[in-house]
């Protein structure tokens, strides 16, 4: 099973130990493109306008400012770094080890610095999304799209794709259809059905925790997929085509 998790946009800097070692990480395949998106966000950082450039506020400086010293910052696991609402309702501190490992083993996230990642790679904290456009990069979504497809297709196998992504890195990596469950979030009162959007994080996390708490094998199919959630959620599955993946609906009542 391959797991596919976006960045939190908050990121909770190590506070000491030692630096990212960049061939430590997966897919070691990506090491020469990370270290060009590094260095072209290095230089970046460092402008007048990198704020801009960026498309961030002022409150974020450090943030950006620590973009150029990315080599020498101490590096945490993934897991740790990325503490945004997904992360917090997953709780992986609070997981069983075989829990963990099973979250070490599924999860990947899709990062707009290192390409992807695993759960357990140790990464540095940093500022920067897939949206953005660096110098001699380009827009990263583009960038990273034919690196990814070849690492994350062969990752995948023969195995299911849950893919909790939201649409901003859902464009860097597009999943084999016919084994890849989206996974939706919406409300439902009186009949009408509407799109969950920044809680839609939060019941993600959730569900992948639900998945990684569930003993035996992992589903295989996006039908037993569909029963795992029908444990704990109002859920509906959508048949895919050749070109769209199944889509997972969890529903809550509005």
């Amino acid at each position: 099973m391959l797991i596919l998790l976006p960045p939190s946009e908050g990121k909770t800097a190590a506070a000491g130990g030692t630096a990212v070692d960049l061939s430590s990480l997966s897919f070691p395949g990506l090491e020469i493109a990370r270290k060009q998106v590094m260095e072209a966000l290095a230089e970046v950082s460092g402008r007048e306008d990198a704020l801009a450039l960026l498309g961030v506020g002022a409150s974020l400086t450090d943030d950006v400012d620590r973009n150029r010293r990315l080599p020498a910052e101490p590096a945490a696991p993934a897991h740790r770094v990325y503490s945004g609402v997904l992360y917090e309702a997953l709780g992986y501190p609070t997981l069983t080890p075989a829990q963990r490992r099973k979250a070490d083993e599924w999860i990947v996230v899709v990062s707009a610095l290192w390409g992807a990642v695993g759960f357990a790679d140790r990464i540095p904290a940093y500022r920067l999304s897939m949206s953005t456009a660096l110098p001699e990069v380009g827009r990263l979504a583009a960038f990273w799209k034919p690196l990814l497809s070849e690492a994350l297709t062969e990752r995948a196998g023969e195995g299911l794709v849950v893919d909790c992504r939201s649409s901003t890195y859902a464009a860097a990596y597009t999943p084999p259809a016919a084994r890849t469950v989206a996974v939706d979030v919406f409300t439902e009162r009186a009949g009408k059905r509407t799109v969950v959007s920044h809680f839609a994080k939060h019941h993600r996390g959730e569900f992948v925790r639900h998945l990684l708490a569930r003993r035996g094998k992992a589903p295989a199919s996006p039908e037993a997929l569909l029963e795992l959630a029908q444990q704990r959620w109002n859920a509906e599955l959508r048949e895919g085509t050749a070109r769209k993946p199944h889509s997972l609906a969890l529903i809550l009542e509005g």
